[in-house]
């Protein structure tokens, strides 16, 4: 081990924070973290969210105006949370939406090679009755990015 190494403090030069536009709680509370490190370090931030496949049904897919609605909602969710962090004082804050696919595989083979952060902030993921994968997004970002991951609970 290098002590010289150990003894230089880990600073992130670019965060990515995932919201998801169905779970507020989680997404508030990665906010506050993401914002917080964008801040200090003064590092660019990244808010990204993904309109999911399994939120379309058939019939809202077929449907040009059904799938621009739900795309024009997630941008403003987005929109907001962009607003927040420059109100907060985060100086270069960029907008990211996605879709198709799955969440998890969007954000590692899209998002991040896009947007090349060093650090992914995402919420622990409420448990919802209606999900059948509750709570697993934040995880298995944690174990298969290949950057540092913090799952905010």
């Amino acid at each position: 081990m290098d002590n010289q190494e150990m003894a230089e403090p880990l600073v992130y030069r670019r965060v990515l924070l995932t919201v998801d536009e169905d779970d507020n709680t989680s997404s508030e509370r990665a906010f506050r973290y993401a914002t917080t490190v964008a801040h200090d370090y003064d590092a660019p931030l990244g808010i990204c969210s993904v309109l999911e496949s399994e939120d379309i049904n058939i019939f809202d897919s077929l449907t040009p105006s059904k799938l621009r609605e739900k795309r024009a909602h997630v941008e403003a969710v987005v929109a907001k949370y962009v607003q927040l962090a420059e109100q907060k004082g985060v100086q270069n804050v960029q907008p990211l939406v996605y879709e198709g696919g799955d969440v998890d595989d969007v954000i590692l083979d899209r998002v991040i090679p896009d947007f090349k952060p060093d650090l992914l902030v995402t919420g622990a993921d409420t448990q919802f009755p209606h999900s059948k994968i509750a709570g697993a997004i934040g995880p298995r970002l944690a174990k298969k990015a290949p950057i540092s991951v913090i799952v905010v609970r």
